[in-house]
């Protein structure tokens, strides 16, 4: 089979992290005759990333809901390739003008949908008849689908998020923790507690910083470090400053190390006020680090509380703080929780799972037929 993947992301967050993992899951299986093939952003970091892995990297313009030519840039591209099939891997206009592309073209396309924030409902219709299957990465997605956008149950599959638990591993030596007191600047025995998400509003940081007076009060020994970036950055450096919060609040920036970085962590805190699932929560059970998130979405199938970390309602500042000062306060209990988590995503949220979930769905829209041409094994980028 020919499967022309659409990740519309710039950046390497959670979603294009899951396309490249889905990519090089795809080529490992090495199954005679299929080709996977990505189109993404000119200039994105997936591009660049996936040259190795895809059969092909269609790098392309795309400018978001408004760029109307994505779709005949996106039909070229099934034209050339002799597509099956099409996998959208996000929004930001490529879940409808790489669907009408599709369309237009007489493929089959899949949508992945990975959100779990709410729809306009004259567009639910329009755009989920697009395509054959709905592949959500938590049943918090599914159910959205279902009670607010009114899709078809039959429509939709659940294959979650993975993580790989080979790169994310818990902290084995002494050596590891050393560097990242350096790296950060920490005192020695200072407890670190990181957040992980890009500066949005959704994200939750402000429902942290108006939490931690209450946190540093009783457990004034933590330090907590943001990772990310976006828009609200400076606003939320601008609130810490306001709160006398500037020397316990580290803002360090987006970085391509976490592998490094997580399981030196004490605590992991996602106060989203939605979230499809939370690739940087997998990864930090992974690390077998015990964490806090908000009961909403897909993140209590990763944070199940009082076993792997606490839930809280979503925007509760008190609740938020309460949770920081238990678990900061009783290392036995980050240690249970954190040895549960890493044996959840084991268990629950492995690649190779992801990989086959994908394919069998591939196989399902398609049942039992065969390519449209003969593979050509060229990698290149196409701009």
């Amino acid at each position: 089979m020919i499967v022309v993947h659409v990740e519309a992301g710039t950046h390497l967050y959670g979603g294009a992290v899951q396309v490249l993992q889905l990519l090089r899951g795809l080529r490992a299986m090495g199954t005679p005759g299929d080709r996977h093939i990505l189109v993404c952003p000119a200039g994105s970091a997936i591009a660049a990333a996936a040259q190795d892995i895809a059969a092909k990297v269609y790098a392309i313009p795309m400018s978001g809901d408004a760029d109307i030519r994505m779709r005949a840039r996106v039909r070229r591209v099934l034209r050339a390739e002799h597509a099956d099939l099409v996998h959208v891997h996000s929004r930001r206009g490529a879940d409808i003008w790489a669907g009408l592309a599709a369309k237009r073209e007489a493929v089959p396309a899949i949508l992945s949908r990975r959100v779990d924030n709410p729809e306009k409902r004259w567009l639910v219709k329009f755009k989920y008849g697009l395509y054959r299957r709905v592949i959500t990465i938590s049943q918090g997605i599914r159910q959205v689908l279902i009670e607010q956008a009114g899709v078809a149950q039959e429509k939709i599959v659940c294959v979650p998020s993975a993580v790989d638990t080979e790169r994310f591993q818990p902290a084995a030596a002494a050596e590891q923790r050393a560097w990242f007191v350096r790296e950060f600047g920490l005192r020695e025995g200072e407890l670190a507690v990181g957040m992980l998400a890009q500066f949005i509003e959704r994200k939750g940081h402000r429902v942290l910083i108006e939490a931690l007076p209450s946190v540093l009060q009783r457990a004034p020994n933590t330090r907590i470090l943001l990772f990310g970036q976006g828009p609200l950055a400076e606003e939320m450096r601008r609130l810490c400053a306001e709160r006398g919060l500037s020397e316990r609040v580290l803002f360090a920036g987006f970085r391509t190390d976490m592998e490094k970085i997580l399981p030196s962590l004490d605590l992991v805190v996602h106060p989203a006020l939605m979230e499809g699932l939370g690739v940087s929560l997998l990864e930090a059970a992974a690390c077998a680090v015990p964490i806090i998130a908000s009961d909403a979405g897909g993140m209590p199938e990763i944070v199940r509380d009082g076993i792997t970390g606490r839930l809280i309602p979503p925007g509760d500042k008190q609740a938020l703080g309460s949770a920081m000062i238990e678990l900061l306060s009783n290392a036995d209990l980050r240690r249970r929780c954190g040895a549960a988590g890493r044996q959840l995503v084991e268990a629950e949220f492995s690649l190779p799972a992801m990989v086959a979930g994908n394919y069998r769905v591939y196989q399902e829209v398609l049942g039992t037929a065969t390519t449209r041409s003969a593979a050509n094994p060229a990698v290149k980028v196409h701009t």
